[in-house]
């Protein structure tokens, strides 16, 4: 069976220009990917080894080696229970200079439930409810706002 790997490279430009889109940048899919890489990064620290190996059956190609680009599930992380460091932990890996701002947490929130919103496109909402249910109540909200906002508007931190 011979693998169509444009197949694999266009349905994962396609989320990305979606993810850009909603961000509120259509062409900057370069951002888009990089907060993309940033969000699930933290994502797989805050989930259980098999809730990450079911979000990963439904991922798109693409976005299943973003996941698991440089994961370690033996490694365990301490993890804050608490949205804020959830979001900074996100902005840190887009930045390693983030401060925490108020500004920039504000606007982090904003870029990862634009990441969970177009996430939910492409997972089932069995998925997101089973991804839901592992994580603590306070990113519970960061993924029930991505159902609920229509279009968001985003100030992207930009690296210095």
């Amino acid at each position: 069976m011979p693998h169509n790997f444009e197949r694999y490279a266009q349905k994962g430009n396609q989320f990305l220009h979606e993810l850009a889109d909603e961000l509120g940048d259509k062409k900057n899919t370069e951002n888009a990917g990089r907060i993309l890489r940033a969000v699930l990064k933290t994502l797989r620290n805050h989930l259980t080894l098999e809730e990450s190996f079911q979000l990963l059956a439904q991922l798109p190609m693409s976005l299943k080696s973003m996941y698991v680009d440089g994961w370690m599930p033996q490694k365990k992380f301490e993890v804050s229970r608490k949205k804020n460091d959830f979001i900074l932990e996100v902005l840190q890996h887009q930045n390693p200079k983030v401060w925490g701002s108020v500004s920039e947490v504000r606007e982090g929130e904003k870029t990862i439930i634009a990441v969970f919103k177009t996430l939910k496109k492409y997972i089932s909402q069995g998925e997101f409810e089973d991804m839901e249910a592992v994580l603590p109540s306070q990113l519970k909200k960061l993924l029930r706002d991505s159902i609920y906002i229509k279009k968001l508007t985003v100030k992207l931190v930009s690296e210095k």
